[in-house]
């Protein structure tokens, strides 16, 4: 494992605690009767849907550091990779969480849009990294 994946591997399993902290948050959110969170259910969905979303994909970002450097990419596009699908682990969360952060939200605000640049993203980086897989590490 290339230096660069071995500290982007080291980063994200320090902020995977994180999510645990958000899944024990949620689980606040759910026991306390007074917090509202249980009589929405859009905000239930939304913020489980971030939830879920965040933890795979850590995991999934720290899986497909073991791969990128098995690729012939350049250099750029394996950075492109290591970055594009833990960055998606942001906005995808950020676009379930800040859209219905009222507790009275009817309907997601316009941060729901942030789903779409993580999903590109994600979509992107899955891409390339198994274009530069595909081309073999030797076929450059």
């Amino acid at each position: 494992m290339s230096k660069e994946s071995r500290r982007m591997a080291g980063l994200l399993l320090i902020i995977l605690p994180t999510v645990l902290y958000g899944g024990v948050s949620l689980l606040r959110l759910l026991t306390d009767p007074g917090s509202g969170y249980a009589e929405n259910p859009l905000r239930q969905d939304l913020f489980r849907a971030g939830h879920a979303h965040a933890g795979v994909l850590l995991v999934l970002s720290l899986i497909t550091l073991r791969y990128v450097d098995e690729t012939s990419l350049s250099d750029g596009w394996k950075q492109f990779v290591r970055s594009s699908i833990p960055t998606s682990a942001i906005f995808l969360p950020a676009a379930f969480f800040f859209s219905v952060l009222s507790p009275d939200a009817a309907k997601p605000n316009a941060f729901i849009y942030l789903a779409y640049v993580g999903a590109v993203l994600l979509g992107a980086g899955l891409v390339t990294l198994g274009i530069g897989l595909l081309k073999g590490k030797n076929d450059a």
